[in-house]
């Protein structure tokens, strides 16, 4: 099951990939990381998924990871007599707490929240942004508008308010409920909607207790803002280009994703790039050519990984979705500009004894014949140093901890092995040569690089590497320890 990419593929499941055969064609076409969003779906369901992946997992041999999507809390307004209503730009609408129907000046919003956080000249979206409307009175309770652009307003339409923080938590009761219920059943991430500030993470990393990886969206304005302090509480970051191009100028947002994407290798920690990838594919076997760009320009920017969202999990073709994913991504990195840009998008971080065992490891796959950097570990934390180098050759995590094997299925170029505790270093490079060899990265007469850290079962510790053949012959009779 060896990939022929560094970027990982993220695959949400939904309807139209429910059951073991179509999961299970989805991983072998692809697929690395798989999506369950709780916004669709009950717990019966996200529990029959989750055990159909990890029943593929058993029988494939190859940790799968799986990623648990929470929905955040959801502003909405209330509903119309007559189902909808026409609001003409420059005419004055009013939201307020009122219960009764709306018509064509006025409707609930039963969000006290927003008006509170409100203030004369804030912008009100409603329909993913389609009608804008401008503060010009508010109070506790109410908010006198002005229309900017008009159009149908129907019932219970998302409401956005990008240029205000809002006095909200990224988790709401539901969402409570659904972190307590998937880390039960042993997912490997969480993804965190409606993240404003790096409180909303510290609280969702409190509930799960280490279960699970907290892995933070961003969406909205406040959180591009209070980037870095929200990148530090997390363990990773999704940039949610959806809600972002709802909120933010749409011109901004590819500028933002390039940004944002740098920032999370600086710090070695796994970014996915989301939303509207391959949109066409929801109906058609093809994708668009902007499409294509847009995913092409993701890997060339060194993204961890690229998601498939209602395409995957409601559209009609699935399987050809991921297998084109995986086409662009494989051709993309077969460009020589690829690495050009990779390479020259390399920043140093040598602050620390493992960074300076990575970069050193990196720099002899690139001045050497070795076929892998194999990196035993057993929090992740070496991998990810070296996903953060983005070096020319595969990365393979070797560890004893399903989980840490699991988690890593999201990092650049990583190919992770579940193996054996061991306690001596030469162990550990008798592990990562058969790794290496058993899948496909090496033969008898290659050499690989590995890293570790003694002693062992100490996280964050590598301070060892050392170029092995892959004869286990020449391995034995080169050492006395």
């Amino acid at each position: 099951m060896r990939r022929h990419r560094n970027v990982k593929i993220v695959a949400t499941l939904g309807p139209a990939s429910n059951d073991y055969d179509t999961i299970r064609a989805l991983f072998e076409a692809g697929a690395d990381v798989f999506r369950l969003n709780m916004s669709h779906g009950g717990h019966d369901d996200i529990r029959a998924r989750h055990n159909i992946l990890r029943d593929i997992e058993r029988d494939l041999g190859r940790p799968v990871c799986i990623l648990a999507d929470l929905q955040g809390p959801k502003l909405r307004c209330g509903v119309f007599a007559d189902g909808e209503a026409e609001i003409a730009a420059g005419a004055p609408f009013r939201f307020d707490l009122d219960d009764a129907p709306g018509d064509a000046t006025r409707v609930q919003l039963p969000h006290k929240e927003i008006f509170e956080a409100l203030k004369l000249g804030s912008t009100l979206l409603v329909n993913d942004g389609k009608l804008r409307l401008r503060v010009e009175d508010c109070g506790p309770d109410f908010a006198e508008c002005t229309v900017m652009t008009g159009g149908t307003i129907s019932n219970r339409k998302g409401v956005n308010v990008p240029d205000v923080v809002l006095p909200l938590a990224a988790l709401s009761d539901k969402d409570r409920k659904d972190l307590e219920f998937v880390c039960d059943l042993g997912v490997d991430w969480l993804a965190l909607s409606f993240v404003q500030r790096p409180a909303d993470v510290e609280e969702a990393r409190r509930l799960a207790k280490g279960r699970a990886a907290i892995l933070s969206k961003i969406e909205k304005p406040a959180a591009v803002e209070a980037f870095d302090a929200i990148l530090e509480a997390s363990d990773g970051i999704m940039v949610a280009r959806g809600d972002l191009g709802v909120e933010c100028p749409v011109h901004a947002v590819p500028p933002i994703q390039k940004r944002l994407i740098r920032k999370c290798r600086a710090a070695a920690k796994p970014v996915i790039v989301a939303t509207q990838m391959l949109e066409s594919m929801i109906d058609s076997p093809m994708p668009t050519r902007a499409e294509v760009s847009d995913v092409a320009t993701a890997i060339y920017e060194g993204t961890d990984a690229i998601m498939l969202s209602a395409e995957s999990a409601a559209g009609s073709y699935p399987l050809e979705a991921v297998r084109t994913m995986n086409d662009v991504a494989e051709s993309v990195e077969s460009d020589k500009t690829y690495r050009e840009i990779i390479e020259a998008s390399r920043s140093s971080h040598l602050t620390t004894t493992a960074d300076g065992i990575v970069a050193a490891a990196r720099a002899i796959a690139e001045t050497t014949d070795v076929k892998a950097i194999c990196c035993f570990s057993h929090s992740g934390s070496t991998a990810l140093k070296v996903a953060r180098e983005r070096p020319r050759v595969p990365i393979i995590a070797l560890t004893p901890i399903a989980r840490t094997a699991r988690r890593l299925a999201l990092t650049w170029g990583t190919h992770s092995v579940e193996t054996q505790s061991v306690e001596r270093f030469k162990f550990a490079v008798v592990s990562a040569v058969r790794a290496a060899k058993a899948a496909g990265f090496a033969e008898v007469k290659d050499t690989v690089v590995v890293t570790a850290g003694i002693p062992f079962n100490v996280a964050g510790s590598t301070n060892i590497l050392r170029v092995a053949p892959c004869d286990e012959r020449l391995i034995f009779g080169s050492e006395s320890d």
